[in-house]
């Protein structure tokens, strides 16, 4: 498979680095990471103007049409600049899932507001001990004469805080452990009855807890069909995951190059750290860490390229799955094994908060617990290679 970038993925690639070099700084990361949700809002606006939050929806919705390679290439460079924004709440996961299973309407209605910086979205969609099963969805959505009533609770929703509008997977059949039955509602986060408990995560981001007590929502809430809210989900959280492990990669080819820079300038005994052969070694395997993390997210974001007209349809095949886990799990070892190396490359500076390297492993180690831990993903894999070897027989 080729993965080489056509001329203008290049130029894009080389675009996105050049902006987020010159705006977001690591001297600049502490200011911003003082506001109230750990983002500037006048970057935000930068985004919008770029295209960067318009840029996987359709021209018909005011979009640029761009793949999951495009994604990919925006979120690495934003690993690298340890950019956080409420991009991957509301790009990635919510104007996805809109895209993925909203009627005409709601898309028409809601996609332009998205790519033109107007509506901040978030998805609820895990639960307390439902680990990384998104199956165990228990949040009841009961209809009644004016719609919907949900009653339940939703943990770690990605900046709920600033949302203007959340979207909420709910159980309006079956119970949990099933793919049927599960709907997607739009709701607005000041609606009567949903408390939330906002808080800031170690890697800088914030998220909120929710809890529905007796929230009523009109019919109109309802994002798509009613009981069909499981195959896309399932759909944009994967491609999320592989979202996240394009950052993941941006992190660590950061880590490598700063490493490498660090070993050439700093001295001991009266010599360059980087003349050291142990040292050289070392980096040496950083450097193939992160090449083969980087090949292992090519494959899974040109498999959802090539599936891209099935996303929100029907469930993807068992290639693409294997494919996606096996990103995922690669990666969260070797992003972890670089930034601990990055951490000993620059002895006991590497962990002060003036140095970018131990910020870069805080977010590896959120990422990692994302959508799927590496042992998690390890597990799936297996039980796909299982599936497969049962078929043949």
């Amino acid at each position: 498979m080729d993965f080489t970038f056509t001329e203008e993925q290049q130029l894009f690639r080389n675009s996105t680095r050049r902006f987020l070099d010159e705006q977001y700084a690591f001297e600049k990361r502490a200011g911003i990471l003082e506001q109230p949700h750990g983002y500037q809002e006048s970057h935000w606006q930068n985004f919008a103007e770029l295209g960067w939050l318009a840029m996987p929806f359709a021209e018909q919705y005011d979009g640029l049409g761009g793949s999951p390679i495009e994604t990919m290439i925006l979120m690495e460079e934003m690993g690298r600049s340890l950019l956080t924004s409420p991009y991957l709440a509301t790009v990635v996961l919510g104007g996805e899932i809109v895209a993925a299973a909203g009627s005409e309407e709601q898309k028409s209605a809601l996609l332009p507001q998205v790519g033109a910086g107007e509506l901040k979205l978030a998805l609820a969609f895990a639960e307390q001990g439902g680990g990384y099963d998104l199956t165990q969805i228990r949040l009841r959505a009961t209809k009644n004469e004016t719609g919907y009533l949900l009653e339940g609770s939703k943990t770690t929703v990605f900046h709920a805080g600033v949302a203007d509008k959340i979207i909420v997977a709910a159980r309006n059949a079956g119970r949990a452990g099933e793919r049927e039955g599960v709907s997607l509602f739009l709701l607005d986060p000041d609606a009567a009855g949903l408390q939330a408990r906002s808080y800031r995560t170690q890697d800088g981001g914030s998220a909120s807890d929710l809890e529905f007590k007796a929230v009523q929502v009109p019919e109109e809430a309802l994002l798509g069909q009613e009981g069909q809210g499981f195959v896309p989900l399932q759909w944009v959280i994967a491609k999320a995951a592989v979202a996240l492990c394009a950052e993941a990669v941006g992190t660590m080819w950061a880590i490598s190059e700063q490493s490498g820079d660090f070993l050439r300038t700093r001295e001991q005994f009266g010599q360059k750290l980087g003349s050291f052969q142990a040292l050289q070694h070392r980096l040496v395997d950083v450097y193939m860490k992160c090449q083969l993390s980087q090949s292992l997210v090519y494959d899974a974001v040109c498999g959802l390229d090539q599936e891209a007209d099935q996303q929100g349809g029907k469930p993807f095949g068992p290639e693409l799955m294997r494919k996606i886990c096996a990103a995922k799990y690669q990666v969260g070892l070797d992003a972890r094994s670089v930034g601990q190396e990055g951490i000993q490359f620059h002895g006991a500076m590497g962990m002060m908060t003036e140095l970018p390297i131990g910020h870069y492993y805080k977010r590896i180690t959120a990422i990692n617990s994302t959508f799927g831990d590496p042992r998690f993903h390890l597990r799936r894999y297996r039980e796909l290679m299982r599936q497969d070897q049962d078929k043949a027989a």
